[in-house]
């Protein structure tokens, strides 16, 4: 448990390899670690993972929002912090990679490297709306309101037809997020505006996306990569938001390089 003030972050060492590079994971709106599992035995033979809840997600308690993204990179720090971690890599997907993207701006010298995955820069008004009708739907109906379509952003409709074990591994991850937490991100995601300032970042950053991604479509996410120094950008077939699970072999290919794994 790490101690935020009036919360607690739940985070774990998944291995622990003295001397190699640390890697920090950071989970989407409404999921958790759980998430990263068809990862972990990739990242194992090379780094030392550090995995976190988000707060108002998994295990980590849920504050009264709303959040804000700058709480949201102090939370990541603060995990680097309680492990005594100065620098590690870092991927996160969705809220997560915008999460990166922020600790990478505020606290340049902790973030070696950096996986984007499946986020965007900043809030267009369609994308805000988006958010109000969640938001409203979770206050009629609780966060099982807005499980199926969250899925069906989620995952392809190929997934949810073939993959019916794992499928029900994440509806039930989903159904943990509370309320609270999920509309205090779903606050700190409208007004997320790092677009503007991806021109500053001067560390290696890879961008990744589903090819079937609606929510952070491939057009975004290159322009992304084309706002930030050196970086690069990979697409993950048959994939769509959570592009790690509907597609792990496709998504480990994606990473491999940049992290120097064995895929």
């Amino acid at each position: 448990m790490i101690d935020r003030g009036d919360f607690s972050l739940v985070a774990r060492r998944s291995n622990d390899l003295p001397g190699n590079p640390v890697i920090l994971l950071s989970n989407s709106l409404g999921a958790s670690q759980v998430m990263w599992a068809p990862q972990l035995a990739l990242l194992e033979q090379r780094y030392s993972v550090i995995i976190y809840d988000t707060r108002g997600h998994g295990a980590s308690d849920a504050p009264e929002g709303p959040y804000s993204f700058a709480d949201l990179v102090d939370d990541a720090a603060a995990v680097l912090d309680h492990y005594g971690v100065e620098q590690a890599d870092f991927m996160g997907l969705s809220l997560g990679g915008m999460t990166g993207l922020g600790l990478a701006l505020e606290y340049p010298e902790r973030v070696g490297k950096l996986v984007c995955c499946d986020a965007r820069a900043d809030a267009p008004a369609g994308f805000v709306t988006g958010w109000d009708d969640r938001i409203a739907a979770i206050d009629a109906g609780g966060v099982e309101a807005i499980l199926n379509g969250t899925m069906e952003r989620w995952f392809t409709e190929t997934f949810r037809t073939h993959a019916p074990d794992m499928l029900a591994r994440m509806h039930a991850m989903f159904l943990e997020t509370s309320a609270t937490g999920y509309k205090g991100c779903a606050a700190a995601l409208k007004q997320l505006d790092y677009l503007k300032d991806l021109g500053k970042l001067r560390l290696p950053v890879l961008y990744v996306v589903g090819t079937e991604d609606a929510g952070a479509p491939p057009d975004v996410m290159r322009a992304m990569c084309e706002a930030t120094p050196g970086a690069k950008f990979a697409e993950v077939p048959d994939a769509a938001h959570i592009a790690n699970v509907d597609n792990p072999a496709g998504f480990n290919a994606a990473i491999s390089d940049f992290l120097n794994l064995d895929s």
